[in-house]
Order: structure tokens, then sequence, then C-alpha cells
């Protein structure tokens, strides 16, 4: 189990040095509500899973909709797409 939390609190390790002014306290897109619009603050994760989620839409200060959310997964509307993202992947999107 420890091993696993460990995973989990590595996963959602931000890029930036938490120090820094601009990084606000943010929640992750798994964790929004459906209706909610929220701003992307920053995203977290591995420089591929950063680059991937980038060319999704997902940079900083993007408005981003959630549509619907089930079990942490969930459907956005950004940039006038509707995209699907697994939970894994919201975890990543930290938003406020």
């Amino acid at each position: 189990m420890k091993n696993m939390n460990q995973s989990i609190l590595d996963e959602m390790k931000c890029h930036r040095i938490v120090s820094e002014s601009r990084c606000k306290p943010a929640i992750p897109l798994s964790l929004a509500r459906a209706g909610a619009q929220v701003h992307v603050a920053c995203v977290c994760g591995k420089d591929e899973t950063r680059r991937l989620l980038g060319n999704l839409g997902f940079v900083e200060n993007t408005e981003v909709t959630i549509i619907a959310e089930m079990d942490g997964n969930v459907i956005v509307s950004i940039k006038g797409t509707r995209l699907a993202v697994s939970k894994a992947m919201a975890r990543r999107v930290m938003t406020v």
C-alpha cells in the first residue's frame, strides 16, 4: 500500500517549484463538479504527459467547462471542443 501511495504522490508532483509565486493553490480537474467553469493553473507529471495534455489544449489560463463527471473521469469543453479525459490524466491538470 505504501508503494501505491508513493506512486500517486509522485504523479501529483508539479513540474514547478512549490515556492514559486505563480504556483497558486489548485485542485485537480478530476475533483471539479459538472457544470463548473475552471481555469488551468498548471499541468503536472512527466514531460511526455505535459506535452500530450498541452497538445489537447490544457495550457495555463485556458478556460475549461466540465460537462460531465463520473468517478473522476471527466468530459470537458475546451476551446470549443468536447473531450473525454481519464481519471489518471485529469488528476494531472491542476485548476483554479
